[in-house]
């Protein structure tokens, strides 16, 4: 063989090597590029809060109904953990370690279970010395605060796709250098990880957490969400008003769903479900997966109404009427047609005409209006006219 053969083929040698030697210590990675529609997925609190159950079977047991019951086909990817994972103390490294009793085959694994059924693994944290949850001594699970490049390091290591990061114990340090801190650590540690901002709205993220340095996915817009219609339609009336600053990849986050756990009625379920999906929020089921009920999950599973949620125009419905117990809200959809839902917030049943003008469609105008929860379709002008019962929502969508 020629000398320059020779150099030839060393080139080549030298170049196989440098490559595999690259894609060695190249870091872990999701397997997909996340979506930047609203995020669709599971989360244990709202159910179980820190009870006992709460451990590493119950949670395969929820990636598994993912599955079986058709929740991964509907779109839902995510199951995501809360508060409580986590051991009392950090190792003697000061890295953060999973509860043993909870979690003994310990997070990677389970994350690697969930992987392995197609959908994605999210975590919890807070922005603070400690979490949420003061359960032993007045004292919660390790926070982030001051730790955030090592615990978004664990989390990557651990195959984390989302982030939940709390706002509990923050010993007043200015929420956009401790959320800025932790967006800059995930971006930093090798994996895309989801950043789910839990501020509770204290300081108005919706007008900086969707910006740079921050960047958050999505970003809570009011405090925690309970299982009746009174807190239910306070947060909507909270979150429904900030449509102006969601955009694609950037949410406003009016909490996880409260659909299936049994403080309100199957009327006042589909309304939050409703409402939740035009004003383009994440949908998180909060009910234990295991044992939902039937009417639950039929709406859950209403793929009609996820489709507004999830229309890739990426636009918060705007509420165009908010008079006499009655609200309208009109989103956009990619088509070029209108999603409107109609809600009846009041006690007493309402008789409701929407114009089409209202609506924002031209008088004249010959279109297809179609009922995402009867699944019928009526032609028309645009306009709506409609009974509604106490607290019930109705939702359309409008097309040529």
């Amino acid at each position: 063989m020629s000398d320059s053969m020779n150099s030839i083929l060393r080139g080549a040698i030298v170049s196989a090597l440098m490559c595999v030697a690259a894609v060695a210590a190249a870091p872990v990675k999701a397997d997909e590029t996340p979506s930047v529609l609203p995020q669709m997925g599971f989360n244990n609190w709202n159910s179980t809060h820190c009870r006992a159950e709460f451990d590493e079977g119950m949670i395969r047991g929820v990636a598994d109904k993912f599955i079986s019951l058709g929740l991964k086909d509907a779109g839902y990817q995510y199951v995501n953990i809360d508060d409580c994972w986590a051991n009392w103390q950090r190792d003697k490294d000061g890295h953060l370690q999973p509860n043993p009793k909870r979690f003994p085959s310990g997070i990677t694994a389970l994350a690697d279970y969930i992987h392995e059924r197609g959908l994605k693994f999210g975590l919890y944290s807070s922005a603070g010395t400690s979490t949420c949850e003061p359960l032993e001594e007045n004292r919660g699970f390790p926070g982030g605060l001051g730790h955030e490049k090592d615990d978004a390091k664990t989390f990557a290591s651990w195959h984390v796709d989302y982030l939940k990061y709390d706002n509990c114990n923050n010993q007043k340090v200015d929420a956009h250098k401790r959320y800025t801190a932790m967006a800059e650590a995930l971006r930093g540690s090798g994996r895309h990880i989801f950043f789910s901002m839990c501020e509770w709205g204290e300081n108005k993220p919706w007008l900086w957490a969707g910006k740079d340095p921050v960047d958050a996915g999505s970003w809570r817009t009011t405090g925690d969400i309970s299982d009746n219609y009174a807190s239910m339609l306070k947060i909507f009336k909270q979150n429904v008003v900030l449509d102006g600053y969601a955009h694609l990849g950037h949410w406003n986050d009016p909490d996880m769903l409260e659909v299936g756990n049994g403080g309100m009625t199957d009327v006042e379920y589909r309304s939050h479900f409703s409402l939740w999906s035009i004003m383009a929020s994440p949908l998180l089921i909060g009910t234990d997966l295991r044992t939902v009920k039937p009417d639950a999950l039929q709406i859950l599973l209403n793929k009609d109404v996820i489709a507004i949620d999830q229309d890739p125009l990426g636009v918060q419905g705007k509420q165009v009427r908010d008079a006499d117990g009655i609200h309208v809200i009109v989103k956009p959809l990619k088509d070029g047609g209108r999603a409107v839902a109609v809600f009846n917030e009041a006690d007493t049943a309402k008789d409701v005409m929407v114009a089409a003008t209202e609506i924002g469609l031209k008088t004249g105008g010959s279109h297809t209006v179609r009922d995402l929860w009867a699944h019928t379709d009526a032609k028309g002008d645009g306009s709506i006219k409609t009974k509604l019962e106490p607290h019930a929502t109705v939702i359309y969508r409008i097309s040529k």
